[in-house]
């Protein structure tokens, strides 16, 4: 799974979540380049190659059933 298709999943399944709107994105002057994901037991890391806004670099975890946000770290 690549950082395109967990967004479409999270999107699909979570009709009011927050964590891939432009406004959020924006806000953490992030784009989906920056984003790569990595693949565990239960959960998908996504992951910043770069940092941004002011040296951000905590990776989100997602449920692989439900694609929900699990916690950031």
């Amino acid at each position: 799974m690549n950082s395109s298709q967990l967004k479409y999943q999270y999107e699909l399944n979570n009709e009011n979540g927050y964590f891939f709107t432009p406004k959020t994105m924006r806000f953490f002057g992030d784009t989906m380049k920056n984003y790569g994901v990595i693949t565990h037991n239960n959960m998908f890391e996504l992951w910043r190659k770069k940092p941004v806004n002011g040296g951000l670099t905590k990776s989100a975890f997602f449920s692989k059933k439900s694609f929900q946000l699990i916690c950031i770290d």
